[in-house]
């Protein structure tokens, strides 16, 4: 059924394709002759796209068109924007002390002036603190002149004390170079004794170090080239062990193709084996073939499973086998490598142990030079130790009778520079009091001062100032001032419209109600808003008598530099291939030409374009039939009408 539907189908579609793309020739091949062109269709027959008009009586191709001459004509191109109206300035006219009120308040809408007092709060004590605070200041100023004067007095004994000292202590390190003088001298030749006496035994020790050590050196040189011949010896062996593993590796590789042949032979036989138990399962299921059967070839199953299990354990063997035999290469190889390094350590050491031979003899003769020298040198040492012991104990006495001088200076000057801490404390303590006082006084003028909460500017109240009887806290609202004279206008222009708008601009607006309004742009922002990709745009007014409210919408226009433009109907605009927006004009060889155009403003009577020359004559109708270069035969609309 569903082949013949296929071809019945395949029949239809051959059908309507010889009648509706194949009719001209079906006809002629049926011996009909063709309707000409100009005859009426028939009622049956299908509708055609319609051409573009052509001159076919002079078949020269050219195509009819409408056709209007525009000239281009200067326009003003302003911003048009939609905002709305803000106060010039608004602010939460707060309080910065507490109280309670005790002026009268003003109701919302009322007018006031810059200053003018909005809240009035209770003074209460706060006159009696501030007369506390100033009274505080006048006794701390009265007590800083007196400890002035106990710190002059107690810096004038200072220098005396001073220049004291200082003498004092001009006599001390005459006596104490003259000390350190031969007290430095007394360990130098100490020390040149106890260096002479010290590297007699060391000389005589490195004698005999050095005359023990020949005997070692040779010792070690016997070693050495004893050692030679057991390190060629392992060299030799480690050789021989090479092709032995080399040999085991071909054994081992050569032993896998036979556990892979087992392994595969082992795999079919478990497939056979399945194939055998699942046709045993199915001939027992339906009463063909007897219960032994079925165990017999589940246990040739389990068999030959267990058979590719002993395969696979084979398999591994042999692999296994493969990696011994490599590694014992390896170890063959690296003993190999051992040995030679042994040989080359055996030469090297040999030619060590015969140098360290030579040095040894080497040193005991330097040894021997070295001990006549040290005997020499503690002789000159014990004479030069007398006299620097006679000289520190001149010195000592100079210096105890200096020391005793400068003890007793000291103590006169920490004296003096105690009385000088003590009144410096008592000028900064006398300071300090006058700062705290005038900081009081301050603090309570400041208080007072915020009792009085005024305009901050003359304007309108937006809402009633605090009521009579209200208590004030620190930061609660007073009233609400906003100043409408000038007033704002503000609105957010896209970035395609921002590059045109100008502070000094001239702008109008209008508002809901219709009226209009005139002022100038005195602010544009040079950041986006980071959600809507908008700049922000103010323009100041006039607003005497305060008839535009705060917050109404109004229609902006911002003037802009003019442009000359073309008014067309929007039917004139077409499309190009790559998808521009122009028109199609004709040249002046009467060929048709598209020009792209930007948009401007569309208007009742048509859309208002730019990119054209001054005069340009339009293609108004046809456009769509022609490309660029397709001659053409304008019939301008202007002569027709």
């Amino acid at each position: 059924m569903r082949i013949v539907s296929i071809i019945t189908a395949l029949v239809v579609a051959g059908v309507l394709f010889a009648l509706v793309l194949e009719r001209d020739r079906l006809m002629e091949f049926a011996g009909v002759t063709p309707q000409p062109a100009e005859a009426a269709p028939a009622p049956d027959a299908p509708i055609e796209i319609a051409e573009a008009p052509t001159d076919e009586a002079a078949g020269t191709g050219v195509v009819r068109v409408m056709a209007q001459r525009s000239t281009a004509r200067v326009i003003d191109s302003a911003v048009i924007l939609r905002g709305e109206t803000q106060a010039i300035r608004q602010i939460e006219v707060k309080a910065e002390t507490s109280g309670k009120i005790v002026s009268p308040p003003l109701r919302a809408g009322a007018l006031v002036d810059e200053g003018q007092t909005l809240c009035q709060i209770d003074s209460g004590t706060r006159a009696v603190n501030l007369a506390e605070a100033r009274a505080s200041l006048a006794r701390a100023r009265a007590g800083v002149p007196e400890a002035s004067a106990r710190l002059a007095e107690a810096k004038a004994q200072l220098p005396a004390v001073e220049a004291a000292i200082l003498e004092a202590r001009a006599a001390i390190p005459a006596s104490e170079a003259q000390l350190a003088e031969a007290r430095a001298a007394l360990p130098a030749a100490q020390s040149r004794l106890v260096e002479a006496r010290a590297r007699v035994p060391e000389v005589e020790a490195r004698l005999d170090e050095a005359r023990s050590r020949v005997p070692e050196a040779e010792a070690r040189l016997e070693e050495a080239r004893a050692a030679i011949p057991a390190a060629q010896a392992r060299l030799r062996e480690a050789e021989a062990n090479i092709p032995a593993a080399q040999a085991r590796v071909e054994e081992a590789e050569a032993a896998v193709p036979a556990a892979d042949a087992r392994l595969r032979e082992a795999e079919a036989r478990v497939r056979e084996a399945e194939i055998n138990l699942k046709a045993s399962q199915e001939l027992a299921r339906d009463g063909f073939a007897a219960q032994t059967r079925l165990a017999g070839a589940e246990a040739a199953f389990e068999s030959a499973k267990a058979a590719v299990e002993t395969a696979l354990s084979g398999q591994k063997s042999a692999s296994t086998a493969i990696e011994t035999a490599k590694s014992q290469l390896e170890g063959a190889k690296a003993a190999l490598e051992t040995a030679r390094s042994q040989v080359s350590s055996a030469q090297a050491g040999l030619r060590s142990a015969e140098s360290g031979v030579i040095n040894a003899r080497a040193g005991v003769n330097a040894a021997e030079t070295q001990i006549a020298n040290a005997r020499a040198g503690v002789q000159s040492a014990e004479s030069a130790i007398e006299g620097a012991r006679a000289a520190i104990e001149s010195a000592q006495s100079g210096i105890e009778g200096a020391k005793a001088r400068l003890s007793s200076a000291e103590a006169q000057r920490e004296s003096a520079q105690a009385a000088i801490q003590s009144a410096a404390t008592g000028e900064e303590n006398a300071s300090a009091g006058v700062q705290s006082a005038l900081a009081a006084v301050a603090a309570a003028e400041k208080d007072i001062e915020n009792l009085t909460i005024t305009a901050p500017f003359a304007g309108l109240l937006e809402t009633d100032t605090a009521e009579l009887g209200a208590l004030m806290q620190p930061g609660a609202a007073c009233a609400t001032v906003i100043q409408l004279d000038p007033i704002k206008l503000v609105a957010y222009a896209p970035e395609s419209e921002i590059a045109r708008v100008e502070t000094g601009a001239q702008a109008g607006a209008r508002m809901v109600d219709g009226r209009e309004l005139l002022g100038k742009v005195t602010f544009v922002s040079r950041s986006a808003d980071p959600v809507t990709r908008t700049f922000r745009v103010e323009i100041t007014l006039p607003n005497p008598d305060m008839a535009i409210r705060d917050g109404q919408t109004v229609e902006i226009g911002i003037e802009a530099e003019g442009a000359p433009a073309h008014l067309i109907a929007q039917s004139t605009l077409t499309l190009n291939d790559e998808g521009a927006l122009g028109v199609r004009t004709i040249d002046e060889n009467t060929q048709a030409q598209f020009m792209p155009v930007t948009f401007l403003r569309d208007t009742r009577n048509g859309v208002w374009v730019t990119g054209l020359p001054d005069t340009v004559d339009l293609i108004t109708v046809g456009q769509e039939y022609v490309t660029d270069g397709v001659p053409v035969a304008p019939s301008f609309e202007e002569v027709i009408q």
